[in-house]
């Protein structure tokens, strides 16, 4: 039977496990660790290096080094590396890759069957954009897996008798996830999902990165900011005392020559208290405990009601995170699995289940939710960008809702169902997943005909939409399957200018692309940039294909936005 590996694809590093003798074995890679920096390279004669070789040439080359590209999933960010560019799918491709080779070799068999883990906040965009990038590296992907679910099930495997309200608080390097899971008679069943994308170790390191950048400036009146080799020093100066502070109260930074004031070296000499590190993050700290509410809330359960919260994250060893946790809940969390290696090991569970080397019958089982809600577009009032829910977030999964709805107008024969997944009311500000048509409608008064909408959806990413036709029982489907389909393909559109369209286009364009530039990186502007952009995007698209009515009406959005 083909091995199937479990791969916990992180933030600032990547694991891999594999189920042997009923138990989870860590898969050692081709530097004799466990642990693989999540980070790609191009070297001096522009061969690709991943790992801990890339990560050894982040402050020579950080021109051609890439790191931390799970950030950026599901979006059209590209991450320049030498003279050219990257996807994160295809970055993120070529860190499985070197884990899918490193593993055979570990094994002594070609590996090509993987359960990869993701945040469990993760959108559906985001959780396609993985298992295209590890189609890419070769794996045949057989199932996402929430990470807080991974840990949980690493916790599990050898508590299969206990019955506990298990609160999963995973803090990453880039990525914060919440997860309620009950856990009964060898049953793992996730009650409520929550999170934060943008927050991690990454964040502190960022906070800690400006201090220092701070602290220089004040002393020396030199800004670092702009050198690039200067500001890598730092942030991997910054990236250390961050994690010597977990054990010590304070830490000297020195950084010898760090810069030049009138043809003289400058150093960078620092000492960061633990106190004065708590009081940088501590309003990142506090955007956990809202996750926290939402979790709770859609669990229906009190803070005095959970009997364990189990950490996860290499974030969790900060002890600042552990008090905030004691206090905010009233209740000491727990390291009762390892907060680096519980997610590839749970990743490799399943991988057993699926396997069959594991029973799903005599041994653990699972549920899981659906994180976000799931809706499609109908008219309400006189707007058309009104999302109907059909699936709210926290539903256990499977499930399958139905929601009936009316004809719009006079003489109406057909529908389009547009379908969504996302928290806001407006479809616009979600995302779209799919489409179909459902024609025959009988034509007549509005509000006469209707038809029923219904939602299916199971673990394993699949989900049916159909809409039925009550008066005749006429049916059109769609199937969404994000294990199986592909990103959507994206069109060259540098040459855009040279279209004929492209003069009447050219100022919104401009001043579009003047406010990404001026807002990138922002986290508070994330995802007005990302809807920007994709609309840039697709003005640039329609001026290549010289269809002018739909760059009018994406000229009148964009203008609108900026």
């Amino acid at each position: 039977m083909d091995t199937v590996i479990g791969i916990d694809l992180g933030t600032s590093t990547t694991e891999a496990a594999v189920l042997r003798d009923g138990k989870p074995v860590m898969v050692i890679n081709f530097d004799g660790k466990v642990t693989t920096p999540s980070v790609v390279g191009m070297d001096d004669t522009g061969n690709m290096v991943v790992g801990e070789k890339a990560e050894g040439q982040l402050l020579l080359a950080p021109d051609r080094t890439v790191k931390e590209a799970k950030r950026l999933m599901g979006t059209d960010r590209k991450l320049p590396m030498g003279t050219r560019q990257y996807s994160p799918v295809e970055i993120s491709s070529m860190i499985l890759t070197y884990v899918r080779n490193y593993a055979g070799k570990f094994l002594g068999e070609d590996v090509d069957r993987a359960v990869i883990s993701v945040p469990a906040y993760f959108d559906e965009i985001q959780r396609q954009a993985t298992v295209e990038a590890g189609k890419k590296a070769g794996f045949t992907v057989e199932r996402i897996l929430n990470e807080p679910t991974a840990a949980a099930l690493s916790y599990g495997i050898s508590h299969m008798e206990e019955e506990s309200n298990i609160l999963v608080y995973d803090l990453g390097g880039g990525t914060f996830d919440v997860t309620l899971l009950e856990m009964f008679g060898g049953v793992l069943e996730v009650r409520a999902s929550s999170g934060d994308n943008r927050l991690g170790g990454k964040d502190f390191d960022e906070k800690l990165t400006e201090y220092l950048a701070g602290r220089f400036k004040e002393k020396h009146g030199i800004s670092l900011e702009g050198d690039i080799y200067a500001m890598a020093r730092l942030h991997q100066a910054a990236v250390e005392c961050k994690k010597m502070l977990s054990t010590q109260e304070e830490y000297r930074v020195l950084l010898p020559v760090i810069a030049e004031k009138e043809g003289v070296p400058v150093e960078l000499d620092e000492t960061v208290t633990r106190e004065c590190f708590e009081g940088l993050i501590e309003e990142l700290i506090e955007r956990t405990h809202e996750p926290i509410d939402v979790v709770l809330e859609d669990s229906n359960m009190a803070a005095e009601e959970l009997d364990m919260v189990l950490l996860v994250g290499g974030s969790t060893r900060i002890p600042f995170v552990q008090r905030d946790i004691a206090d905010y809940l009233g209740k000491e969390p727990s390291f009762a699995v390892d907060p680096d290696y519980a997610v590839a090991q749970g990743a490799a569970i399943q991988a057993g289940i699926i396997n069959g080397m594991i029973d799903s019958e005599e041994g653990i089982m699972m549920t899981d939710v659906n994180p976000y809600t799931l809706g499609i577009r109908t008219l309400n009032g006189y707007t058309a960008d009104y999302m109907s829910v059909i699936i709210p977030r926290n539903v256990t999964i499977p499930v399958t809702k139905k929601q009936t709805y009316y004809t719009s107008w006079d003489g109406q024969t057909a529908a389009d169902i547009e379908v969504y997944q996302g928290e806001s009311r407006s479809v616009e500000n979600n995302h779209r997943i799919g489409m179909f048509n459902i024609s025959g409608i009988p034509s007549g008064p509005a509000g006469k005909e209707q038809l029923e909408v219904a939602f299916s959806y199971n673990q394993n990413g699949m989900l049916n939409v159909t809409a039925t036709i009550l008066s005749t029982k006429e049916e059109a489907s769609i199937a969404i399957d994000m294990m199986q389909t592909g990103m959507e393909e994206r069109v060259d559109v540098s040459g855009w200018k040279e279209a004929g369209l492209a003069e009447d286009y050219r100022t919104v364009i401009r001043r579009a692309e003047k406010w990404l530039k001026k807002h990138e990186g922002e986290e508070e502007a994330e995802e007005d940039y990302r809807e920007l952009e994709e609309l840039v995007y697709q003005l640039k698209r329609a001026i290549i294909d010289g269809d002018d009515l739909e760059a009018e009406e994406l000229e009148e959005d964009i203008r609108s936005m900026i």
